[in-house]
């Protein structure tokens, strides 16, 4: 695995990020449409803790965004390359430090259905269903919560 750096995203990453959930295969075939129109604007980056790891010669590997108002995981993606490498956990637990840091006792992921065992690996319990929304989302979404405050205690983070 190549060293990993996660930095706090800037508003000239916002094309980048676009790109990386556009480039996706999670999102194929009948995910596609909850992406399709998507983009990750400067003023989203700037509204939410919005983080990303690159690669050392600063490629971008992945990232995720924090809605910390509403104690929940946005967007969480990992560039097909480098999936099952790590850079996902890093980014996981990235995020529940930062949790933590603002407060939060849970976070809440609405998850694509492929990635629900991924968060289950980490840590987040299943708490629920959402119903399919068309015409966007025709299918239901896994509800998970990740308990921060377990983890605030155990890594002293407050």
């Amino acid at each position: 695995m190549q060293p990993v750096k996660i930095r706090r995203a800037t508003e000239q990453d916002a094309e980048a990020l676009t790109a990386l959930i556009h480039e996706s295969s999670a999102y194929q075939g009948q995910y596609a449409t909850v992406i399709a129109d998507y983009r990750v604007t400067p003023a989203y980056i700037d509204r939410h803790l919005v983080f990303a790891a690159v690669g050392s010669t600063g490629q971008l590997l992945g990232f995720y965004a924090l809605v910390v108002d509403l104690a929940e995981l946005d967007l969480a993606f990992v560039s097909d390359g480098t999936q099952g490498m790590g850079v996902g956990r890093r980014l996981v637990e990235h995020m529940l430090d930062q949790a933590a840091r603002e407060g939060l006792t849970h976070v809440r992921v609405v998850s694509n259905p492929p990635a629900e065992q991924f968060y289950r690996r980490m840590g987040a319990e299943p708490v629920g269903t959402i119903p399919p929304a068309p015409p966007k989302v025709t299918w239901a979404r896994p509800e998970l919560r990740f308990t921060v405050a377990r983890r605030a205690e155990a890594t002293g983070v407050h």
